[in-house]
């Protein structure tokens, strides 16, 4: 059973997955500092409010907190399409050219005796 856990932890898929994670929650706060530095002040500019966070509708003894909803729909907003044009849309560009065949195939790499013969042929042309 540790044989079995340790494939499972230390296996590709798993190490990827925790990279794809750490790369996503990076991307997510660099989105989210944009949105905040530059989105959100122009949207400041354009309605007269630099935040959306103090706009809120009381009734009672409570508040109904529809700014923070905002900010929040702003930045989901940016994520999305970010993630949409530099990632999904560029994926399916590619599906779509190599199911066609005009995507180049990976060059798988020469065995270890063929790039040495080319390292030498390449250094005696250079003589």
């Amino acid at each position: 059973m540790l044989k079995e856990f340790k494939e499972f932890a230390f296996g590709g898929t798993l190490v990827e997955s925790a990279v794809a994670f750490v790369m996503a929650l990076a991307a997510a706060a660099l989105i989210g500092a944009f949105v905040e530095t530059v989105i959100t002040p122009i949207i400041a500019a354009i309605v007269g409010q630099p935040d959306f966070s103090s706009l809120a509708i009381d009734i009672g003894d409570s508040a109904i907190l529809y700014g923070a909803f905002l900010n929040a729909l702003i930045t989901f907003t940016a994520v999305a399409l970010a993630v949409f044009f530099f990632i999904v849309k560029p994926y399916n560009n590619y599906k779509a050219a190599r199911a066609a065949g005009t995507a180049p195939e990976p060059e798988a790499a020469p065995p270890e005796d063929i790039a040495l013969l080319r390292e030498i042929r390449d250094g005696l042309k250079n003589r």
